[in-house]
């Protein structure tokens, strides 16, 4: 007996089969599947006649292709191209329909989850031109070869974000999927940019998946590109231009108001957030809690920590696969391969104490811990190298109210360290690194040599008032400068669009909030 994926895989090569059984069955049927845009559905209309409305008052503006793949960013993809429309910009919205990132699907239901899609985003036309990448034929099937290995390199992010590992070998079933889909969705993306050159390429992210890619072949071919992301803050917006967005390059941000002094409400603003931080509370339209224990003092965990009176070296980790870890490398080749050496290191220096905060979103994760890296590189840990697993209820603050010397690949722990005057030696590459207050060794000789200066004299070591203040300053700017004021976060995107509905973010009192922003998300020259 033949079954149902068998018939829908001899379907889906015939032509038009998959388009007649949606013409003659699917568009009268309830659509049920795990691709859906049925948050954008029942708000795309209105917010299409608002937007229409507006740019009949308003000057053509640029020619701007935003892409997305995944039903989540498509919605949020749509709902921008709409905005971006009613400002005036012609919008290109192409997109790929896929429900998921790591799991296969048939061929039959990637064409249907296709004509749903361009099903329900036809009622954004005329404001947007909706493009499914899956529809554009490539003119070559073979890409330049640094785009062969932007591919490459974004399949591997893509496998060790999925399974939460560092070493890829590349035979893994998750990276040959990403493979596939990432070099198609080049080749077509490259086709259609070439034959139509936008003013402004938009990609969500930029460094992972479909995204990512899309984004490579926007650079390789120099077209002016924007990448966005969203932080902790509700109204808020990460983007860069020209740029990975999660790489969080604040250069230009730091070059040109670094110098500037806190006065009294923006030192307040920076302490009130800090503060709720270390009490493991939410603070404004910060949406995060970043500790679950409340904070018992530094005493307190020092004894809880068997810890004596000799000095405390903090080593904080990140969770694998995060895209802040992803191409971070500077010396060492991968996190795993930083902390086997440091612990290997700190195994033979009993004149100080190592604790090693394993970051506690390992609890939510399934790959690999830094709780057995650790162990696989030592045989037996010594009674001074303490090691905090991720469940174990300790605030890292308070930790920090014992720390002499700490030791970061990218968590923004370093920088947190730095602004209580605590040294810092960071070993990926981080926002913060090279700003002044930190120690940023490029070569495995640098970061031991470093070490072995920091411990000669811990006292020494602490930071200077100034570089206190430069630490204090530039977390200003990247929590409350940095992200740009929006109306919509990726998360909370249902109750946003309702609270801040089209019509509101068009007009005077919504350009007033975020019209800079969008006119930087249009290709205006971000300025800070």
């Amino acid at each position: 007996m033949v079954d149902r994926r068998s018939v829908k895989r001899i379907l889906a090569q015939l032509p038009y089969t998959v388009e007649l059984y949606w013409h003659l069955v699917q568009r009268h049927k309830p659509w049920q599947a795990h691709f859906s845009l049925d948050l954008l559905e029942p708000v795309l209309p209105d917010a299409v006649r608002h937007a229409e409305a507006h740019a009949r008052r308003v000057s053509p503006g640029a020619n701007i292709f935003i892409f997305a793949s995944l039903h989540f960013w498509i919605e949020y993809a749509a709902l921008l191209g709409v905005a971006l429309a009613g400002q005036g910009h012609q919008v290109t919205l192409a997109f790929l329909p896929y429900a998921t990132w790591d799991k296969p699907v048939e061929k039959f239901d990637l064409r249907r989850q296709n004509l749903y899609a361009r099903q329900v985003l036809s009622i954004a036309r005329p404001l947007l031109q909706v493009q499914s990448l899956l529809d554009v034929s490539p003119f070559s099937k073979v890409l330049p070869p640094e785009l062969e290995a932007a591919v490459d390199e974004v399949s591997v992010f893509d496998a060790q974000y999925t399974l939460q590992v560092e070493d890829i070998s590349r035979e893994e079933s998750v990276y040959e999927l990403r493979y596939e889909r990432n070099r198609e969705a080049a080749l077509n993306a490259r086709a259609w940019l070439m034959a139509h050159k936008p003013d402004v390429v938009i990609v969500p992210n930029g460094t992972i998946q479909e995204m990512g890619v899309v984004y490579r072949v926007a650079r390789h071919l120099n077209l002016p590109t924007v990448t966005f992301e969203f932080s902790d803050q509700r109204e808020r917006i990460w983007l860069a231009q020209d740029s990975e967005i999660m790489r969080h390059d604040t250069g230009d941000l730091w070059a040109v108001r670094g110098h500037e002094p806190l006065d009294e409400h923006k030192f307040q603003q920076l302490k009130d957030l800090y503060a709720a931080r270390v009490e493991a509370k939410t603070w404004k339209n910060f949406t995060r809690q970043w500790q679950e224990t409340p904070t018992e003092g530094g005493e307190s965990v020092r004894k809880k920590l068997e810890l004596d009176d000799r000095p405390v070296i903090l080593l904080a980790t990140n969770v694998l696969g995060d895209s802040l870890t992803l191409g971070r490398q500077v010396f060492s080749k991968s996190m795993a391969e930083w902390i086997e050496k440091t612990v290997r290191y700190f195994a033979e220096r009993q004149d100080v104490q190592l604790v090693i905060r394993v970051h506690p979103g390992e609890v939510l994760t399934h790959g690999t811990s830094m709780v057995d890296v650790i162990k696989a590189a030592l045989e037996e840990i010594p009674d001074h190298i303490r090691m905090v697993e991720p469940e174990e209820k300790i605030n890292t603050y308070d930790i920090l109210d014992i720390t002499d010397l700490g030791l970061v690949y990218s968590t923004t722990v370093g920088l947190e360290m730095s602004m209580r005057g605590i040294p810092v030696i960071v070993a990926g590459q981080t926002h913060y690194r090279n700003r002044g207050f930190t120690s940023d060794p490029t070569t495995w000789e640098m970061y031991f040599s470093t070490l072995d200066e920091k411990l000669a004299d811990l006292d020494s070591a602490q930071l200077t008032q100034e570089q206190v203040e430069l630490a204090w300053r530039y977390a200003y700017l990247f929590f409350f400068v940095y992200p740009k004021p929006f109306p919509w976060h990726l998360l909370d995107l249902k109750e946003d669009i309702q609270t801040r509905p089209m019509d509101f973010v068009l007009s005077e009192e919504g350009k007033a909030r975020y019209g800079e922003t969008f006119d930087y998300l249009a290709g205006k020259p971000l300025e800070w």
